[in-house]
């Protein structure tokens, strides 16, 4: 990540907070303005340092201020720590953003559904989908949070960017299955979950089978031969769709390929590189035979096109 960063989450000012009959006390009003003077340093003056510093500072204010005292107490400190998340983002020390949001929300659970949100996908984005896994499934299963208006978001998130990231098919399972699933997603929403999940692979799975250290050298050679095997059957049926695409082009300006030769070709690739193992100095003269022989085709089925071209 580096200055140029997306933002991962709205920035909220004075102007954004809903008009409320009840007087604003001093105290608010003090961090009110440092809130909007943080956001315009991280929009305006794109000054990553000072927008944060300015949030701490308005969380030290806060601190003086009763939760009590006024009804705007808890949003006013979620969008200060929205600020100060995208503040640390843009500055290249994400590393650093869960920790500085516990140590003012205390636990995981207490934080608003759109800090946990911001979290989520902010340590997604950086490929570290582990950080908020155990943060995350404490919020989900905390039974204050499961009226909230975010929960849903949050149970979405949590299962895209850090279970299934994670290969945890088991786990997301039981998420959308359980008590988290039922108050987070419909029926629907939950089977086409369940569908994911079950179409996705885990990176356990998709790595290549090694040998165990029991093996015999049998079941080594086996497993090589057939890796081996794979590969070069990729390699053919690639070339195989390159003289394909390269056919379709030649007839569509008007040239015709025979078939014969087409079919050909392909018998030739497949000698060579599926019947001729060329580590054998014996095959070295067919290698060769076969290469100038295909020279000659390309040059025989495509030269007039390239002709053409050129000409044009």
């Amino acid at each position: 990540m580096n200055s140029s960063m997306t933002s991962i989450g709205p920035c909220h000012s004075m102007s954004s907070f809903q008009i409320s009959s009840t007087p604003i006390s001093s105290g608010l009003l003090d961090i009110f303005g440092q809130l909007d003077l943080a956001v315009e340093y991280l929009m305006v003056h794109k000054d990553f340092q000072s927008a944060f510093d300015t949030c701490q500072r308005g969380f030290e204010n806060l601190d003086n201020v009763a939760e009590e005292e006024d009804s705007r107490y808890g949003e006013l400190k979620a969008s200060l720590c929205t600020v100060g998340i995208q503040a640390l983002a843009e500055h290249n020390q994400w590393r650093g953003v869960l920790g500085w949001v516990l140590q003012h929300f205390g636990s995981a659970d207490k934080m608003p559904p759109k800090i946990m949100q911001m979290c989520i996908l902010l340590y997604s984005k950086v490929g570290e989908h582990a950080t908020m896994q155990e943060e995350g499934h404490m919020w989900l299963h905390c039974p204050d949070n499961t009226n909230l208006s975010g929960y849903g978001t949050v149970a979405e998130l949590y299962l895209l960017h850090v279970l299934i990231p994670l290969g945890l098919r088991t786990e997301a399972q039981q998420l959308v299955a359980g008590e988290v699933g039922i108050a987070a997603f419909t029926a629907d929403q939950r089977q086409m979950a369940l569908d994911l999940i079950d179409s996705q692979t885990s990176p356990q799975e998709r790595q290549s089978p090694s040998p165990g250290p029991g093996a015999t050298p049998q079941m080594t050679a086996n497993l090589v031969t057939s890796q081996v095997s794979g590969s070069v059957v990729q390699r053919l049926h690639g070339m195989l769709r390159l003289l394909q695409r390269s056919t379709s082009v030649v007839r569509s300006s008007w040239k015709f390929v025979p078939l014969r030769r087409f079919l050909l070709t392909a018998f030739l690739l497949y000698l060579l590189l599926v019947r001729m193992d060329p580590a054998f100095p014996s095959s070295f003269p067919w290698v060769l035979k076969l290469l100038r022989l295909l020279k000659q085709m390309w040059y025989a089925m495509f030269g007039p096109y390239y002709r053409a071209s050129a000409a044009v």
